[in-house]
């Protein structure tokens, strides 16, 4: 049986439970933090998600992950079969991971502090997301009725929780509701947020909230006292 490493408040934990639930995998989870001694035998950078396999091995990175899980488990496709519209789907999630997830990430630290980002932060946040997120994903994105198009792909999931982190930093730091700039994404978003698997997915994050918090606002004391 697979093992999914990490903790639920993280989004790219999320998504790879979220492929591993669509897939019908069996797995089971084991609660662990970034940066433990037991992180590192299994992870090489330290990061979660991390799974073992029934074999052994140890994958780190969600988007290796993934397409390990894809190439292994073909029988639920969550590529096209064209090698051309395949990579038109690793295209969004990559391009969505890079100029929409990265560039909101570094709001992070502000608003788990309960701080307010340096207005030079917050222009360097807005111009990546504007000049090169925003921009693209209106050109590649389709919303019909999927990201990618008629078929539900792995795109789906990955931008879906690429976008919570958006959505929770992106928008209460700068004011400003960044999905709303891509035209269709808010509507599919939602659609997404009503799958029966996000809902699972949802009652977990929330479950480890609390426990995620705690270590973090710990770990924060901790640096400034240093």
């Amino acid at each position: 049986m697979i093992t999914l490493h990490g903790f639920a408040a993280s989004n790219y934990y999320n998504l790879v439970k979220h492929v591993l639930l669509y897939k019908g995998i069996s797995f089971q989870e084991n609660l662990i933090y970034g940066g433990s001694d037991e992180l590192l035998a299994i992870s090489p950078t330290g990061k979660v998600p991390v799974i073992t396999t029934t074999e052994g091995l140890n994958l780190s990175e969600s988007s290796v992950i993934c397409d390990f899980l894809e190439e292994t488990y073909p029988t639920t496709a969550l590529y096209p079969e064209k090698a051309s519209e395949r990579a038109v789907v690793r295209q969004i999630m990559k391009i969505a991971e890079l100029y929409f997830e990265l560039p909101s990430r570094r709001l992070i630290p502000y608003a788990l502090s309960g701080t307010d980002a340096p207005e030079s932060v917050k222009t360097e946040v807005r111009q990546v997301l504007k000049n090169r997120g925003i921009n693209a994903l209106s050109r590649l994105c389709k919303f019909s009725p999927w990201i990618a198009g008629e078929q539900f792909t792995m795109a789906d999931i990955y931008v879906y929780y690429v976008n919570t982190i958006v959505n929770s930093f992106g928008t209460s730091q700068l004011e400003w509701d960044v999905l709303a700039e891509v035209p269709g994404m808010k509507e599919w978003n939602n659609k997404m947020s009503q799958l029966a698997i996000t809902h699972k997915v949802e009652a977990d994050r929330l479950t480890n909230m609390p426990d995620f918090i705690e270590k973090v606002t710990a770990q924060i004391k901790a640096a400034s006292t240093k």
